[in-house]
């Protein structure tokens, strides 16, 4: 032990995490301090009960959706080469739902009832639906991530025949990608349709938030695993990334970018054709209010447009700082469309009287202690995944190889 300590150099990576343990310690605190007081200590009310924590929650996990779509392209889709980025974005995608549920016990306001939804069933309710998949889809991330514990070298050298179970789950992939991809696609549909099924709030009220959150999780959660995959390479020599598969994500994500871009215009675009009370008052807040800037520049511009160019064009696509620079713009896009899509309908408060319906406006600025309490789990997901990188070998492409396609996959296709 003492050899040890006397051994270890303190590291830029070093003080990077131990900035974000303290900050991850900070909002723990945060957290403890809502849970023991009450929400009352937020900014969150009657009139806007959504903000910062559940665009948070919204964000985390539209961004793990690189793990459903790669392992469904490894594992149902027999594409093999792209294996070892599939086992990135499986971390990833872990971190993320770890975040997203942080985020709801925030919010719910009743931590300790957490469970509820478990036993009491309301199968009449999306809200029950979509903890039901976030449940069951953590659980397959789980396992799925179980034979990249049991190839940690720590764990390969003190506890051998335990290494070797966890990292014969992986003969499973391919089933466990099949319930990924329908458990993800489910519950990131979900979360659209908690959106479209509040009638109260017209501007959420409409079929097209499933399709844009699927689309939008989709182009987020590839950019991100394959935009931190390009960073680890580049912050640590150890680390080795086949950039060639990389850069072709990277047109895939460029593609998907056009299709949701494509069915955004017309969403919004179909909410001018009339006015109704509500969604064209939410409408005007989006795209000519206080939440402009952020939809055009930060949404559009920024988010889809600008990295459209980018990865669509070989030339810019070819270059590993350009291409990097677009994924980040990307996952910022999908944030900023989170936030829009949350705030849109909270500021906008309709109000019956007996002759005519009114429209009134609210505000909206997160607390200290939400701030403090939300950067606690980007925080800890952020050094979730610096942990993963450093010693868990999450990005590792020297030694993988293509495996042949396992009997089960055949299996597979043939039932189908």
């Amino acid at each position: 032990m003492i050899a040890a300590i006397r051994s270890f150099k303190l590291r830029p990576v070093h003080v990077w995490m131990g900035i974000l343990a303290i900050t991850t310690g900070i909002g723990a605190v945060a957290g403890i301090i809502v849970f023991a007081e009450g929400l009352y200590l937020t900014n969150l009310t009657d009139l806007v009960p959504w903000g910062l924590w559940i665009t948070i929650d919204l964000s985390s996990i539209a961004l793990s959706a690189g793990a459903f779509s790669l392992c469904a392209i490894v594992y149902i889709l027999g594409i093999k080469k792209y294996q070892p980025v599939a086992r990135t974005a499986t971390y990833i995608g872990l971190i993320g739902y770890t975040m997203a549920m942080f985020t709801l016990l925030l919010d719910i306001g009743r931590p300790e009832r957490f469970w509820h939804y478990l036993v009491y069933w309301n199968t009449h309710s999306v809200l029950w639906e979509v903890s039901m998949c976030l449940t069951l889809y953590l659980t397959v991330l789980l396992l799925e991530t179980l034979p990249i514990i049991g190839g940690i070298d720590f764990v390969r050298s003190r506890w051998p025949k335990l290494s070797a179970r966890l990292e014969h789950v992986h003969h499973y992939a391919p089933f466990l990608a099949v319930a990924g991809l329908f458990l993800s696609m489910l519950h990131q549909s979900s979360l659209g349709a908690t959106f479209g099924v509040i009638i109260a709030k017209p501007i959420w009220y409409r079929p097209g938030l499933s399709v844009l959150f699927i689309i939008s999780a989709v182009a987020g959660g590839i950019s991100l695993t394959v935009l931190l995959s390009m960073l680890a390479s580049r912050l640590d020599r150890k680390i080795k990334v086949k950039d060639e598969l990389l850069e072709s994500l990277a047109l895939v994500v460029g593609w998907i970018l056009v299709g949701y871009l494509y069915f955004r215009f017309w969403d919004a675009f179909s909410m001018t054709y009339t006015y109704e009370p509500g969604r064209t008052e939410g409408l005007a807040l989006l795209t000519r209010g206080p939440l402009a800037l952020n939809f055009w520049l930060g949404e559009i511009i920024i988010g889809a447009l600008i990295p459209i160019i980018l990865l669509l064009n070989p030339r810019t696509r070819s270059l590993p700082w350009v291409r990097m620079l677009a994924l980040a713009m990307v996952v910022g896009g999908v944030v900023a469309y989170r936030w829009d899509t949350t705030l849109a309908g909270s500021m906008v408060i309709l109000t019956y009287t007996p002759n005519a319906i009114r429209t009134l406006y609210t505000t909206y600025v997160p607390s200290l202690i939400e701030i403090l309490a939300g950067g606690g789990v980007i925080a800890f997901g952020m050094l979730a995944i610096t942990i993963g990188m450093q010693y868990f070998n999450i990005v590792d492409h020297a030694e993988a190889q293509p495996e042949p396609v396992q009997e089960e996959v055949y299996a597979l296709g043939s039932a189908d």
